[in-house]
């Protein structure tokens, strides 16, 4: 029997909805303008006027309860545009704290992807910019409200990452729930910001097939070199299978396939549990778009380090993004500790 992996229509009208607002609304000056804090407020703005900001956040509350199948193929979109707007972090952050001003977007919500260390919680995504911080503090889920400092260190990838602290200087604090909780969130963020890695390698092959097709070398399009025509060839089954796994990981989530309710069997080959999915996801993402965007740089020559080129937008985004975990050998060694059990005996 043949697998269907077509989106489903819900998926495609709303990948066709954001794909022409970005084309209108998010044009690489756009990004380029937001540099180097990686943010635009006007596009904020506007996404808040189609109710975006809301899309995550429970029925109950005033939000869409969108699942996350829905919510992939949309943060796929913002990757290929690179869009300079945290709304993947605000998605998450919203569905473990959905009060009316972020529901709105009139502020903006974000989730620290490690415990605080002495009350304070590093390099934040998108904690230059964000009110409220939803993260693990002294064993508790906790969101802190505070005045965002809409600045950060300088980075590669021209993101809004700040430390922020969960106990001085704020200006409310909600626990949520047992840090226990915290760990399902990051997954759908891993599973959010997977699909937005996508974007952006679907986009890198774009932009490298547009330029070898009109960039001449030795009298000769350099598109017809075989070994630049199979260096791309060599992208789409990659993307392909990060894209896959991140639906994949968001099908399993929105079965319910959470807490152990899945299948985790490496001897069949056969995973249908939301965690390890998400990681696989994540990592498979990636490294997608590490190679795309590498490949793609190069085949532009010196060109391609120029900041007059837009590849350059997306392969330092495409590092960037990826390495907001940390390490990314770390995630895949919790990963296999995930698919295979850890070995205390190696710990």
């Amino acid at each position: 029997m043949a697998l269907d992996f077509a989106l489903s229509e819900d998926q495609e009208a709303i990948a066709d909805v954001f794909r022409a607002f970005l084309a209108n609304e998010c044009s690489v000056e756009t990004v380029r303008e937001a540099e180097p804090l990686g943010f635009a407020p006007v596009l904020w703005e506007k996404l808040r006027s189609m109710d975006a900001t809301a899309m995550a956040a429970p029925a109950g509350e005033g939000g869409g309860e969108a699942p996350l199948a829905i919510l992939a193929v949309v943060a796929e979109a913002l990757g290929e545009a690179v869009a300079p707007t945290p709304l993947v972090e605000h998605w998450v952050a919203t569905t473990a704290h959905p009060v009316a001003a972020l529901v709105s977007g009139e502020q903006i919500a974000t989730i620290a992807v490690r415990p605080s260390v002495d009350g304070v919680w590093s390099l934040v995504p998108a904690g230059a910019v964000a009110h409220w911080v939803v993260g693990v503090d002294d064993r508790e889920l906790v969101a802190v409200r505070s005045v965002p400092p809409m600045e950060g260190p300088a980075n590669h990838a021209d993101a809004p990452l700040a430390d922020r602290s969960a106990r001085d200087g704020i200006d409310e604090r909600v626990v949520l729930g047992p840090a226990s909780a915290h760990m399902a969130l990051l997954d759908r963020w891993r599973v959010l910001t997977a699909s937005a890695l996508v974007g952006i390698a679907q986009r890198a092959l774009g932009i490298g097939v547009d330029y070898v097709m009109e960039r001449e070398q030795f009298g000769r399009l350099i598109g017809s070199f075989q070994s630049i025509q199979h260096g791309l060839a060599d992208l789409p089954g990659s993307i392909d299978g990060a894209r896959f796994l991140a639906h994949k990981a968001a099908w399993a989530h929105d079965e319910g396939s959470t807490d152990g309710r899945g299948i985790v069997d490496m001897d069949e080959g056969v995973v249908t549990e939301f965690a390890p999915l998400a990681a696989m996801a994540f990592v498979q993402a990636a490294d997608a778009a590490a190679v795309a965007t590498d490949r793609v740089l190069h085949y532009h020559g010196g060109y391609g380090f120029s900041l007059e080129y837009d590849i350059q937008l997306y392969f330092r985004r495409a590092r960037g993004w990826a390495n907001i975990l940390g390490d990314p050998a770390r995630e895949r060694l919790r990963l296999a500790d995930l698919l295979w059990g850890r070995d205390e005996a190696v710990a």
